[in-house]
């Protein structure tokens, strides 16, 4: 489609400041050092608009403790810390985020949740976490982050890799809107400007697929609307592996599916 392209442009004109100091060179570095600043505000009202439907998905981490009655958890793009609230009392927290520009906003959050254990914050990307051992999380939680990841696939092998047998991953994430809809066509007009002004937020990407693709036996896979209607974020996925004992499977527009029971694959989890 032409219109596509050259609403793109357009959209690249009113963002041209951006777009030149790309090519200077100083918008990554800039960026880098503003966003934490941005993401810390904005998780703020994104968890107060979505704080029924993250305390729902995080309800069960609880039943994944090991052994020792603790839970071990791992979080992949941890970010200012904005889940630490949903996290059940006397978790051991290892966070993780590529920007070490978070630290400080990390810290603050750690002083507000005084119920969680903070083990240490790794600056690594979801796709090479190797100071994180094999098998040694009880749960991985990740949300919005998968979206500006350079590669959903090997953030996956990763979170199988640390996952011990029967562990669980959570996650939420928003996601490109059904092809036929007036929500994929805005999606596709501003996502090489929202790459920019995202970090690297991809708006199309059908991160479902990769998780369908990955090794996890079966997956809970809800699609559910973020909390800003008329953004081009506003379609989501929720969801777990192992679910409760039914998922409910959202599928475009408004058909449902019920699938069964799923568990992480014993002989998978913990090998990369």
């Amino acid at each position: 489609m032409v219109l596509i392209p050259l609403l793109q442009r357009c959209v690249q004109l009113l963002a041209l400041p951006v777009y030149l100091l790309a090519y200077l060179g100083l918008w990554e570095p800039f960026c880098k050092k503003v966003f934490p600043y941005a993401m810390a505000r904005i998780a703020n009202i994104y968890n107060l608009k979505m704080f029924e439907k993250k305390q729902e998905l995080f309800s069960s981490l609880k039943e994944f403790s090991g052994s020792s009655g603790e839970l071990n958890l791992l979080e992949i793009g941890t970010g200012s810390g904005a889940n630490f609230q949903f996290f059940p009392p006397g978790c051991r927290v290892t966070c993780t985020d590529p920007n070490p520009n978070f630290k400080k906003f990390l810290l603050k959050s750690m002083a507000q949740n005084q119920h969680l254990r903070f083990e240490r914050f790794v600056v690594a990307s979801g796709e090479n976490l190797h100071s994180v051992a094999d098998g040694s999380m009880d749960a991985v939680v990740c949300t919005l982050v998968l979206c500006s990841v350079s590669s959903t696939e090997k953030v996956l092998s990763e979170v199988l890799r640390v996952l011990r047998p029967g562990g669980a991953f959570y996650f939420l994430e928003h996601v490109a809107d059904h092809p036929s809809s007036w929500g994929y066509f805005w999606q596709q007009i501003c996502e090489p400007t929202w790459r920019y002004l995202g970090d690297g937020c991809c708006l199309t990407r059908e991160t479902w697929k990769d998780l369908e693709k990955a090794k996890f036996s079966q997956l809970e896979l809800c699609y559910i609307n973020g909390p800003m209607k008329w953004s081009p974020v506003l379609p989501h996925i929720t969801g777990r592996s192992p679910p409760p004992s039914r998922a409910l499977l959202y599928l475009f527009p408004h058909t449902y599916l019920w699938l069964p029971l799923l568990s992480v694959p014993e002989k998978q989890a913990g090998k990369g």
